[in-house]
């Protein structure tokens, strides 16, 4: 893909995450930013300001699904909510696996999470 926004995109030979609004890879933008378990991108940022700026009629600024929006278009949502929460999910297991390394214990993750040491373990265990 070409530049969005003036910003050539960077060429970076591995995609390590994607921004969780418009879903382009780090490797077809040119700045990701990463929030906790999330990122935004540069032209998203951008798009943000504008919306902020403008306020534009008939952009709903919080919470799609308490306007009307057409079906077709809620259909076409679907996936791409789908793959910004997977995206979510794959960083807390990264973020749960970092913990266990530096010495978390179980008890102290599920703390963390709002549930208890056996369902963190049952969760995100997997080789551990």
């Amino acid at each position: 893909m070409g530049p969005r926004n003036g910003v050539a995109p960077k060429k970076s030979a591995r995609v390590v995450a994607s921004c969780s609004f418009c879903l382009r890879p780090n490797t077809e933008v040119g700045t990701l930013v990463a929030g906790h378990g999330v990122y935004i991108c540069d032209g998203c940022v951008a798009l943000c300001a504008q919306i902020v700026e403008e306020k534009p009629p008939g952009v709903p600024l919080v919470a799609p699904w308490e306007h009307d929006v057409p079906v077709d278009h809620i259909l076409w949502s679907l996936p791409r909510v789908a793959a910004a929460g997977a995206q979510v999910e794959d960083n807390l297991v990264h973020w749960v696996h970092k913990a266990r390394s530096q010495g978390a214990t179980w008890a102290s993750i599920g703390e963390a999470l709002g549930m208890t040491r056996q369902s963190a373990w049952e969760r995100f265990s997997g080789d551990d």
